[in-house]
């Protein structure tokens, strides 16, 4: 296989990488009896859950949780081996969208159809719960901003990705139909929120995924603006990384580097890996990564440095697989 990436960092593909149970599917949509409380149905009068891998996350054994839209939503491989562990979820998401794993490996989801984010026990049995399962709620109204930006309701309104500081704060990207950020204390009690819809500091266009630092700072994709706004943890404007491709995901390895998710656009998708200080030290472009808008969607690393990235749709000749492993040279 070719080596990707320079410098310090290079990696090779491991195109053996999972072991899918013999029968199962990752990514393929699932459909299933509608509960009556969510109308998103196919022509059959079932819900249905999309398709794709949406993102990754790896805990502290070097277990990687594979959240996708399928008849097992979190599934979990062997970092080295990709030997199949355990699943969990079924029936309880409608859309996966953003998977977390804080330092104690809880696992943290969000629900972008059902406006949940929820705090798992590595098991997947439920802790904390955030939103109300199917109820969606907007600072946005049909004649623009809510005055003084604030919500019409509580949050959320299809969030999409979540992330745990250093003091236990929840930090929440609440960014398809919000265009917010969101901070809950560690019982799960909102601080507060900022942002609004808008292109200057502080403001954006699609919050669609956050992480945090070894600083504690925190980083937004702001994708449909090309760009990452980073904040401290109370919020304040810091700085920005601009004429990124689509940045669907951050992964900060807590240590100096930062890899970003480009999903595509304006050039190949691929990811881009920066010191925290915004020094661009490396880029994987690989012809694996399917065409423009299924480009890398989740990205996390095991404690080896290895790089897993989720993708949404198939890439070019491959039955089914939408999850990469990029192994350390």
């Amino acid at each position: 296989m070719a080596v990707v990436g320079y410098g310090d960092l290079k990696y090779e593909l491991d195109d053996s990488w999972p072991n899918i149970p013999e029968g199962w599917t990752l990514g393929e949509g699932w459909s299933g009896p509608n509960d009556d409380r969510f109308k998103h149905l196919d022509n059959n009068g079932m819900e249905w859950s999309g398709a794709g891998v949406s993102d990754v996350a790896a805990d502290s054994k070097d277990r990687i949780y594979v959240f996708n839209r399928d008849a097992h939503p979190v599934v979990v491989f062997e970092a080295d081996s990709g030997d199949f562990v355990t699943s969990w979820g079924e029936h309880e998401f409608l859309e996966a969208h953003g998977i977390f794993i804080d330092p104690e490996d809880n696992v943290w989801t969000t629900d972008r159809q059902r406006h949940l984010v929820t705090k798992h026990t590595k098991y997947g049995e439920k802790l904390i719960q955030l939103g109300e399962r199917d109820w969606s709620s907007s600072s946005v109204t049909p004649y623009g901003m809510h005055p003084d930006h604030a919500f019409l309701a509580n949050p959320f309104n299809m969030p999409a990705g979540v992330s745990v500081s250093s003091s236990g704060h929840i930090f929440v990207a609440d960014g398809y139909g919000n265009r917010q950020v969101h901070k809950f204390n560690p019982n799960g009690e909102k601080v507060f929120s900022w942002g609004i819809s808008g292109v200057k500091e502080g403001e954006f266009a699609l919050v669609h995924q956050v992480d945090i630092d070894s600083q504690d700072r925190v980083y937004i994709c702001d994708r449909s603006n090309r760009r990452v706004q980073i904040f401290d943890h109370d919020g304040n404007y810091l700085n920005m990384w601009e004429n990124l491709n689509s940045p669907g995901a951050a992964y900060c390895d807590r240590k100096n580097l930062v890899y970003i998710a480009e999903q595509g656009g304006r050039r190949d998708p691929g990811v881009s890996i920066f010191t925290e200080a915004g020094e661009l030290v490396s880029r994987i472009s690989d012809s694996r990564f399917s065409t423009p808008a299924g480009g890398p969607h989740g990205i996390t690393l095991d404690s080896k440095g290895n790089i897993y990235t989720a993708e949404l749709r198939k890439a070019p000749g491959l039955s089914q697989q939408r999850v990469n492993r990029y192994v350390k040279v």
